[in-house]
């Protein structure tokens, strides 16, 4: 199967990540292995469970052994994708089968309910709008706030529309574009951002205050419409277009603190956790 068929997907079951793939093709997910361990399990080490587990069923000749698919999900950890163990509904109700657990009966209801949800998404996609918008109602943001990130999704496709006219194609291009429109506003690339504002994995979108959000969504409009107008071509040109666009969230941002005397880049986010830093806790564990 080609990686380029499927859309990457992050559910919660019962406050635990599990990292699913959406195959428009056959309607059906494909699900992390390991994340359905972790989450039916109390293994400490859900890897190296499934990987007992593993040899068992492939010495017992399974069925369910066979219908194992190695797909690229991003990783937990670094954000970078990795081939992982997936199965798709199907399989993962076999995998129920062999992994006790009191949490068999509400993982199925869960599956269920995913399946249909999906689904029914594909015929009707407001329906992904409004799970969407209750998503980030119960993580506690405003309805403006709401409003204002939906708007900078569509806004954000209709930018890369335009650097691919520009003869952009490369993941790392877009990047490169994206990073000189935050630069030219915020002083800081987006991985810099993320680490000002503690984050790791998570959206730095979605750890925005209102302003910050609005500055970016500015940043990237100016640099479409600039780019609009002037049709700029392959990397070098984009590069010197999205830093005017930069510039211009740059400017609207230093008429924001002379008027409000208060700086619009926050260390907040909307995080209920925060990190141990990795230094310390190697040395912590050594002593």
């Amino acid at each position: 199967m080609e990686d380029k068929k499927f859309n990457t997907i992050t559910n919660l079951f019962e406050g635990t990540e599990i990292r699913s793939i959406w195959n428009s093709e056959k309607e059906d997910y494909f699900f992390s292995v390991v994340d359905v361990i972790s989450a039916l399990t109390d293994s400490k080490i859900p890897k190296r469970y499934w990987s007992d587990l593993k040899k068992k069923l492939d010495k017992e000749g399974s069925q369910l052994y066979e219908d194992i698919v190695q797909l690229k999900i991003k990783s937990h950890k670094d954000g970078k994708n990795y081939l992982t163990d997936t199965l798709d509904t199907k399989g993962i109700l076999r995998l129920i089968e062999s992994v006790p657990s009191s949490k068999a009966e509400p993982f199925k209801i869960w599956l269920a309910k995913m399946g249909k949800e999906r689904i029914d998404e594909v015929f009707d996609p407001e329906l992904a709008i409004s799970r969407a918008v209750d998503y980030y109602r119960k993580k506690g943001y405003s309805d403006e706030w709401i409003k204002q990130r939906l708007a900078g999704i569509v806004d954000r496709f209709k930018l890369t529309d335009i650097w691919k006219d520009g003869g952009i194609e490369k993941p790392v291009e877009y990047a490169i574009l994206t990073n000189e429109i935050y630069k030219g506003w915020s002083g800081m690339k987006a991985s810099e951002y993320k680490k000002y504002k503690g984050l790791r994995k998570e959206s730095l979108r979605d750890n925005m205050t209102d302003i910050e959000v609005l500055l970016t969504d500015l940043g990237e409009i100016a640099t479409r419409d600039i780019a609009k107008s002037e049709h700029p071509k392959g990397l070098n040109e984009n590069i010197s277009v999205a830093k005017r666009g930069g510039q211009v969230a740059n400017d609207a941002k230093k008429s924001y603190e002379k008027q409000t005397k208060k700086s619009a880049i926050s260390k907040n986010n909307a995080l209920n956790y925060k990190y141990i830093d990795d230094k310390k806790l190697i040395e912590d564990t050594k002593k």
